[in-house]
């Protein structure tokens, strides 16, 4: 068996409130997100290398808590460098939405 793997890992449906967006009540009141990521990453199985999942949920939500962005485009562009910085990860997919904001549909912007 090779001792490289690579894998996927894909956390969906991440669910929290946090400040985002230009609307005036937007900008006091907390609003619910949802964030879909996955990556892929080298596995090696003999140093058991892996990236913390966890860690990565708890990294997202502090970036979020911290900066409270006006824009899901900016909230995007900066997670994706603050995780390609921490964690030796590659094709990074990431997709924020805010399903509260409008009475009859959610909102999301992605990338890939």
């Amino acid at each position: 068996m090779p001792k490289l793997q690579p894998l996927k890992i894909e956390i969906t449906h991440f669910e929290f409130e946090t400040i985002l967006g230009i609307l005036p009540k937007e900008r006091v009141n907390k609003q619910r997100v949802v964030v879909n990521l996955s990556f892929e990453y080298e596995f090696d199985s003999e140093k058991k290398n892996f990236i913390d999942y966890s860690e990565v949920t708890r990294v997202v939500e502090e970036i979020f808590t911290r900066k409270k962005f006006e824009l899901i485009e900016e909230a995007l562009l900066f997670i994706k460098k603050d995780l390609y910085q921490k964690y030796p990860l590659q094709n990074l997919q990431l997709k924020i939405t805010k399903p509260d904001i409008i009475d009859n549909c959610q909102v999301a912007v992605s990338l890939s």
